[in-house]
């Protein structure tokens, strides 16, 4: 394993000796005409579309860490906000947003990196096994020729002058082969150290990036509560306090007709009777809406199977938790749940929907997965941004795999801690 592992990482290291010297070289080349370029004019068109290659090959590079090395880079860049300015005064913006950000001159110090450090790292990685090889080959006779046709011949720091030392050289190779089992995988990994070293963020542009989502859920949650309020309002207006009302003047009434007309009098009882519970269950509705009384009274584990014997579709629910979580937390998770099971039934055309529901690593994740025929997005106006919404008020996230022809899986995770359930605790 140990063999193939320093063999692997020598093919790595030669693949990325050809990546450093032509795309880092050549990137950053254009990337410093192209920063010159800005003075004369020109560099404001081209500047977007080096950096987008500059970019494209920063994440390559961690992809390639990620698969050859294990070793994860999380990007830097800031997102770019819609520009609603078309024409030059669009390009102007752009580039101005570009070179703003911090990782764009970050990517362009590391592609002036990667041309030394990066590529001496890959050439170490790449060098023993196959250097040692040659020592194997001087023995074999292949310095003959050359110190008969008056040459001379090194091999590190031996004269190969007879077959005496050619053996002695084959000796240094092998132990260069040796050197390589354990030394490439070593300097393979030290080449995305350095990588990540200046392509992974800064603490500072963490703690920017978390300010900018901050900022972003709390306006979300805000105008979530207050879209949730206007619903309130409007069931209220429209539903319970409607039939409350016409209940007030039919009491009215019935106080006017109760010794004239008894007969009618007690007929209208009955239908404010009728009204009063009609509004009483619209009440109920309301608030087993804002929040179910089995969510409150047992926990988000119960409170989902309810849910889901109350689906149209059936529902194979499993359900491990270690407790109860604080209650905006589990509030969030069941509406949660709860849209994307009614968008399931409504949108997907499934006819079986598994629901599976676990705390772990820190975080409650809930993952919905139906038979349907697949399509699902963000962008399909099926609820699903809310749902993003909602958990980007707890740094949740929202994961969707929808392939057309199905089946589709989403995902949710919200990063909580859990308490547990205590007699005298609701």
């Amino acid at each position: 394993m140990r063999v193939r592992n320093a063999l692997t990482a020598t093919a790595q290291g030669f693949a990325l000796m050809f990546i450093t010297l032509v795309g880092s070289i050549t990137l950053f080349v254009f990337s410093v005409l192209s920063l010159v370029f800005i003075v004369l004019g020109l560099g404001l068109i081209t500047t977007p579309y080096v950096t987008a290659a500059v970019r494209g090959h920063a994440n390559w590079r961690r992809r390639t860490a990620a698969r050859w090395a294990g070793i994860t880079i999380p990007e830097p860049y800031r997102p770019f906000p819609e520009l609603p300015r078309r024409g030059l005064a669009g390009v102007v913006e752009r580039t101005t947003l570009i070179l703003k950000d911090p990782a764009s001159w970050r990517d362009l110090l590391w592609l002036f990196t990667d041309m030394i450090a990066g590529f001496v790292l890959a050439l170490f990685a790449f060098m023993f096994i196959p250097y040692g090889l040659y020592g194997s080959v001087l023995a074999a006779g292949v310095w003959e020729p050359i110190v008969n046709s008056g040459g001379s011949e090194w091999y590190a720091f031996v004269p190969v002058t007879s077959q005496y030392t050619a053996n002695l050289a084959a000796l240094v190779g092998l132990g260069l082969i040796v050197l390589g089992v354990f030394a490439s995988p070593a300097f393979r990994q030290g080449h995305f150290y350095v990588c990540r070293g200046l392509l992974a963020p800064t603490p500072q542009m963490v703690l920017t990036a978390r300010v900018e989502r901050l900022t972003t859920t709390r306006h979300d949650a805000v105008d979530s509560s207050a879209a949730e309020l206007r619903r309130i309002e409007r069931d209220l207006h429209d539903g319970a306090q409607a039939r409350l009302v016409a209940m007030g003047m039919s009491l009215g009434t019935i106080e006017a007709l109760i010794e004239k007309d008894p007969q009618r009098a007690k007929k209208m009882l009955s239908m404010a009777r009728a009204n009063s519970a009609e509004a009483l269950a619209e009440l109920r509705d309301l608030v087993r809406g804002i929040h179910p009384p089995v969510l409150a009274e047992r926990g988000l584990g119960d409170a989902v199977r309810a849910l889901a014997l109350r689906m149209a579709l059936p529902v194979e629910v499993d359900v491990e938790l270690p407790g109860r979580f604080e209650e905006p937390v589990e509030s969030a998770a069941y509406f949660a749940i709860s849209e994307v099971l009614t968008n399931a039934a409504k949108h997907s055309g499934a006819r079986r929907v598994w629901l599976d529901v676990h705390y772990a690593d820190g975080a409650l994740r809930m993952a919905v997965t139906d038979n349907g025929k697949g399509g699902a997005d963000t962008a399909g106006g099926t609820g699903l941004t809310g749902i993003e919404r909602r958990l980007g008020a707890f740094d949740g996230l929202l994961a969707i795999s929808s392939p057309a022809g199905g089946p589709t899986m989403v995902t949710m995770e919200i990063p909580c801690q859990p308490f547990p359930a205590r007699a005298d605790r609701p």
